[in-house]
């Protein structure tokens, strides 16, 4: 709710910029026609992701995997880092954060192992691992969009520091909880889906609509397609699950009232301090520099405004690159860097698993600058 209360207040005072002629008409024609398609996708993937787990495909196949680990906690983790990094690249990092994260955690309970370290890899992978594709992170649609990028163009650009977002958060946990994962467990038997033709279905969607979100095709097409059908088959099969909380409602507000208040904010030259911190050139000490501030940025104002603000210092694809690794890889920190992290402690919360905040932050304060750093470094080494 404080989510859509904070967006309603910023699309206030987008609507008193244009009252007053501070935010020109245009600019807001310019703007909506630049982020509707994006918010489409946005809608169409949440419905997607939210009736595929009433089908119940990701309980599915999380009891695979503990079966398929035969007792073997580091077994099982990797599946988990694989799940979340492939959830994270193909259905976006809420979809991990929201319908992941108790998937994982339940699967740990089950095996009588800490939940910890799986929650922690579910919720850093989700924003580290969003650097792929553009369907990955809202931001990396913004970018695309801007930078007229095709996924499979977007991907050349971002495979270096899209690994290194993989694998540096793995190697942490794996180096400070062994403990944790190099141990046994008995797996439980595996529960029967509650139906089996919806799950069916749901799995088969989602098979094909992964291709097509790479195709080159604008991603809010088969996102909408599949989204229609997944909601067709509910009709038939349990429609009681179609109902008007499919849709984000929230989050479409709060990032609207962002996309205006970033846009009064570009036209009153508001965000041009942060230009001077950002630097210029593509060489790595600034693409550094611009992936430090943008990551402060983030962990400050959220990634979202963090890469709206500095969007337009990003003059190039490298630099666009630079400032995607900041405001995504760099959101480790505070709990608001990212909406991810909120969507993930909230579900945390709902299943009586405590992180404190306070060490959550101690331990992103170490992995944030190492993501950042090595995924600048690789960006620049094979650019």
């Amino acid at each position: 709710m404080r989510i859509a209360i904070v967006g309603a207040v910023l699309i206030a005072l987008g609507l008193v910029a244009m009252a007053t002629g501070v935010l020109p008409v245009e600019a807001v024609g310019a703007l909506a026609a630049r982020s509707a398609p994006i918010l489409g996708f946005v809608v169409a993937m949440t419905i997607v992701a939210e009736l595929a787990a009433e089908a119940g495909v990701f309980r599915a196949i999380a009891q695979h995997l503990a079966r398929f680990a035969r007792g073997r906690a580091i077994v099982l983790w990797l599946f988990v880092v694989a799940m979340a990094t492939a959830s994270t690249i193909f259905l976006s990092l809420d979809t991990t954060a929201v319908l992941l994260t108790p998937v994982v955690v339940s699967v740990a309970a089950h095996a009588r192992i800490s939940p910890i370290p799986f929650a922690l890899t579910t919720v850093w992978l989700a924003n580290t691992a969003s650097l792929l594709l553009p369907v990955s992170n809202l931001t990396n649609l913004l970018a695309a969009e801007r930078l007229d990028l095709a996924p499979v163009e977007f991907a050349a650009l971002m495979w270096a520091p899209a690994e290194v977002g993989v694998l540096v958060p793995t190697v942490f946990l794996f180096v400070t909880r062994p403990r944790q994962l190099v141990r046994r467990y008995v797996p439980d038997e595996p529960t029967p889906p509650r139906d089996r033709v919806l799950l069916g279905i749901a799995s088969a969607v989602l098979l094909v609509l992964v291709p097509l979100l790479v195709s080159g095709i604008e991603v809010w097409i088969p996102a909408s397609a599949a989204a229609a059908v997944l909601a067709l088959v509910f009709v038939f099969r349990r429609p009681s699950v179609l109902r008007p909380g499919l849709v984000p409602w929230r989050l479409l507000v709060f990032v609207a009232g962002l996309f205006l208040a970033m846009e009064a904010a570009h036209e009153l030259r508001l965000t041009d301090v942060l230009g001077s911190f950002a630097g210029h050139g593509e060489g790595p000490l600034e693409l550094l520099r611009l992936s430090g501030v943008a990551a402060l940025s983030a962990n400050v104002a959220d990634n979202l405004p963090a890469y709206l603000a500095l969007e337009p210092f990003a003059s190039s694809p490298l630099r666009t690159a630079a400032l995607l690794i900041g405001v995504n890889a760099g959101a480790l920190i505070t709990p608001w860097a990212s909406l991810a992290t909120l969507l993930w402690h909230h579900r945390l919360v709902a299943m009586g698993v405590e992180i404190s905040w306070a060490k959550f932050a101690a331990l992103g304060c170490i992995v944030a600058p190492l993501v950042v750093a090595g995924a600048v470094l690789a960006l620049s080494a094979t650019s």
